[in-house]
Parts: C-alpha cells; structure tokens; sequence
C-alpha cells in the first residue's frame, strides 16, 4: 500500500532532483492504486495547470498499467487507441513521459506519481528520483 509517509518522500525528494537539476518550477502528484489523491504539491511560481497535468499523467499510468513514457510509444503507434482511451478517461490522460508507476518489492503496482512543469524528460526524471528516495521501484515504460 502507498501510504501517506511514502507519498511525501516521494514529493519531497522529487522536488530536492527538481532543484538539484535545475528545472523550471514543477508540480507532483501522487495517486494510489485505484487512482485517488494522496498528494499534490506545486512549487511556488508554478503555472496554474500543471497540477493537472501531473495528474493526468498519473491518471494514465494507473489506469493503464504503463508508464507514460510507454503510453506515448502506443499513441505513436495506435493513435486512434490512445484518443479513444483519454475520450473514455474524459481528457484525464496525457500520454508523455512524466507518468510513472510505483511498485512495491513484489514488483505490485502501488500507485503512480505524475509530474509537470519542465520538459517530459526532465519530469519523468525528478518522478523516478522521488520513487527511489522512498525504497520503492519505479516503473516509467
């Protein structure tokens, strides 16, 4: 289970990577296995929709079972899959790097963490960094 401890680890250190990288301001989200909240955190002067996007990201991840960066090999390949699915999900999927699923030590999917505000790339970096800091394995696609 992810808790609420796991789900500040992962923030706090996502945002320490964020820093340590030097990205623009971000936002981080942290959903559980069925999709709800545990977290959201945005650093100050992030634009206003990137908490959602971090969402959606997340939202993605769970709901499909891949990271994003995975999911957006699939929309490359099967565009009209991928539109379906976020119509299906209304709008609350975003298939770029920056979703990423969190496993527990039996490789279970115990969540996912979402970021957005500097490049996908630099995004799914500061997750995976997040994930590591808190003991667990994360699964970007």
């Amino acid at each position: 289970m992810l808790t609420l401890n796991n789900a500040n680890t992962i923030s706090t250190a996502a945002l320490a990577e964020a820093r340590k990288m030097n990205l623009k301001p971000i936002s981080v989200v942290v959903l559980d296995h069925r999709a709800a909240t545990i977290s959201i955190q945005s650093e100050d002067g992030v634009c206003i929709m990137r908490s959602d996007i971090a969402k959606a990201k997340a939202n993605a991840a769970i709901q499909l079972g891949m990271g994003t960066r995975a999911l957006m090999m699939r929309a490359e390949q099967q565009a009209y899959f991928v539109d379906a699915v976020n119509g299906l999900g209304k709008g609350n999927i975003i298939p770029v790097p920056g979703g990423v699923l969190v496993k527990d030590s039996d490789g279970n999917t115990i969540g996912a963490v979402g970021i957005s505000g500097d490049t996908s790339d630099n995004d799914e970096s500061a997750a995976i960094a997040g994930i590591n800091a808190a003991g667990l394995t994360a699964d970007a696609g």
